[in-house]
């Protein structure tokens, strides 16, 4: 049950770190299941104390199973230690970005622990809108990508984008305001 309540910002921040080829080929979902063993098979070794610590070696071990679903889709044969890392600093990133709608920086270690209450807050909301609609928030805004760019890997116009995520922001306040 503790590994599952972290399921949805995992699979995003996965999400975030594969690539649009690789993205038709892997689901992030199932990224995050083979993180979801390693975490198993590791456990006794996690010495931290805080669900900052817990979440950070998470998003360690996420972006060791990434790095390992990159090298086997590029064909790489040997472990890459510097994949790894890049891969693990990719993942704090994503995270960082969650993060940063929450808070200003220079936040106390409170208000840091607030903030990742509330990325993991986010993402499960995200997880209980329609695709499109949670499409469309992830695209603009975590993935950064305009209107124009948003509508032609949706299929839609730029004008229906906009307006697919204006009642997609409606919707995620909505979900938002009923965890309160």
């Amino acid at each position: 049950m503790l590994l599952e309540s972290y399921s949805n910002y995992l699979t995003l921040l996965a999400r975030m770190q594969i690539g649009a080829k690789v993205r038709g080929k892997v689901d992030p979902g199932d990224i995050v299941q083979e993180t979801f063993l390693e975490v198993h098979r590791q456990f006794a070794e996690f010495r931290g104390t805080s669900e900052g610590e817990f979440l950070s070696w998470l998003r360690r071990i996420l972006a060791g199973q990434l790095a390992q679903t990159m090298r086997r889709f590029l064909g790489t044969k040997g472990r890459d230690v510097r994949m790894e890392q890049e891969m693990v600093a990719k993942v704090d990133h994503s995270s960082a970005v969650l993060d940063r709608g929450f808070a200003a920086s220079g936040s106390s270690p409170s208000q840091s622990a607030v903030r990742r209450e509330h990325s993991v807050m986010l993402a499960d909301a995200l997880n209980r809108l329609p695709g499109d609609y949670r499409e469309v928030i992830i695209m603009r805004h975590i993935e950064g990508h305009s209107f124009a760019e948003t509508g032609t890997r949706m299929g839609r116009t730029e004008n229906g984008v906009q307006k697919l995520w204006v009642r997609a922001l409606a919707r995620l306040r909505q979900e938002l305001g009923e965890l309160e």
